[in-house]
């Protein structure tokens, strides 16, 4: 990929120059708790290299969906105080996106230091469909940087975004690829080049409609197509089953029809379901066959059978990705499918991919050892539009194609 990278940063010499680092630190909390770190470390890296290598860093990230205003509940207070505890300093958070405390707690900024900026979605001009509003917003964060800085996009999570932090900026000030964002890259275009086969894919998550472009794009490429979660239901009402109350995208299912038709045996869907009476944690649950599903009940996650048969075409496979729960796995009567898969990807010999969002979460929810993965992405919209083969913003501005 042509583009000027960290190491051509640090090759030029950073020490006591300003680098805005645009990271993903869109971490889920609960209260002003994170429960999942994951792209928080993700994120350390590049911030480490930057700052052993003098630089006064400066990052800005996002944090939910504020409505373009301060919401103190999206605030990035909480992952200031774990992302110093990881760098084993303080991490000064600004108050303000580009206001008088950005500026000052930039101005202050020493050499090997780092800060961050509050939720650069508490500014509406990064969402804004107006590029000229975006690219005002783009010039006072390289404002703050000062003269003689650079810009690192190191948030793969929001590549596919065009966002004023993450490609206006990027026009603003010098442009570098982040080590992780790289990394991210090299994997995904293994997957879409000419990856090692079998090939298979699982697919989950609640929506059809959310995974078909990813699933048209896939199908003629992969050996097979394993599909389960709340999507699967959808697929196996084209099927002719009666899936209860179970969710069911019914605008979908003539478009299933057509999927199963040109999948052929590639497709690979549940054959027992965890039912229940209620959406809920103490829900009366029952495991039956796909066929079986009574009126009023829902499936809520796979079923062993379906963890066995799934897990005997990955044991085959030679590379594998893997976007989506199987189950509402934060439910403990329905993560053995989202667990039990995840084990069986662990345990292949496969080259896998985790493509981020709900499945990477679920990797640590469940207690799995990330390190027995080949890739856990921190993009999931990233990753899939990558390998639907769209265009990304933030990685065609970096190689200067926009």
């Amino acid at each position: 990929m042509a583009v000027k990278t960290l190491d051509d940063l640090l090759g030029e010499g950073v020490s006591g120059r300003h680098v805005l680092v645009r990271s993903d630190l869109n971490v889920p909390l609960d209260g002003q708790t994170i429960t999942d770190d994951g792209r928080v470390r993700a994120a350390l890296p590049t911030i480490e290299r930057l700052a052993e290598a003098g630089a006064k860093v400066l990052v800005t990230a996002h944090l939910g969906r504020p409505k373009g205003e301060p919401e103190p509940k999206y605030s990035l207070a909480p992952v200031a105080t774990r992302l110093g505890e990881l760098l084993g300093s303080p991490v000064e958070l600004a108050g303000d996106v580009v206001g008088p405390q950005a500026k000052a707690v930039a101005g202050s900024l020493a050499a090997g230091q780092v800060a961050l900026l509050e939720n650069v979605r508490f500014d509406p001009r990064e969402t804004s469909k107006d590029a000229t509003e975006r690219a005002e917003l783009a010039g006072e964060l390289a404002a703050l940087a000062g003269e003689g800085a650079a810009f690192v996009s190191d948030g793969f999570g929001v590549v596919h975004r065009k966002q004023a932090s993450v490609y206006e900026v990027a026009r603003a000030l010098p442009a570098y690829a982040g080590g992780l964002v790289l990394a991210e890259l090299e994997v995904l275009s293994t997957l879409t080049g000419d990856p090692a086969r079998p090939y298979a894919v699982v697919l989950g998550g609640s929506k059809v409609s959310d995974k078909l472009a990813v699933i048209e794009a896939l199908l003629p490429k992969v050996d097979k197509l394993l599909v389960g979660g709340g999507m699967c239901f959808t697929f196996l009402a084209a099927r002719g089953y009666g899936v209860g109350g179970s969710l069911l995208e019914a605008d979908m299912v003539d478009t299933c029809k057509r999927l199963i038709e040109e999948a052929g045996d590639k497709l690979v869907l549940p054959v027992d379901v965890v039912a229940a009476d209620a959406f809920a944690a103490d829900a009366n649950t029952r495991t039956v066959p796909v066929d079986a599903i009574d009126e009023g009940w829902m499936g809520l996650d796979i079923g062993p059978d379906s963890v066995r048969a799934f897990a005997g075409a990955l044991a085959e496979a030679a590379t594998v990705f893997w976007n989506g729960p199987m189950g509402v796995f934060e439910l403990a009567p329905f993560a053995d499918g989202t667990r039990g898969v995840a084990r069986a990807i662990a345990d292949s010999a496969a080259f896998s991919v985790v493509g981020g969002g709900d499945s990477a979460a679920a990797v640590r929810v469940l207690g799995l050892p990330e390190e027995e993965f080949s890739h856990i992405s921190t993009g999931g919209g990233a990753s899939l539009e990558y390998l639907e083969g769209k265009e990304l913003p933030g990685v065609s501005v970096l190689q200067g194609s926009e």
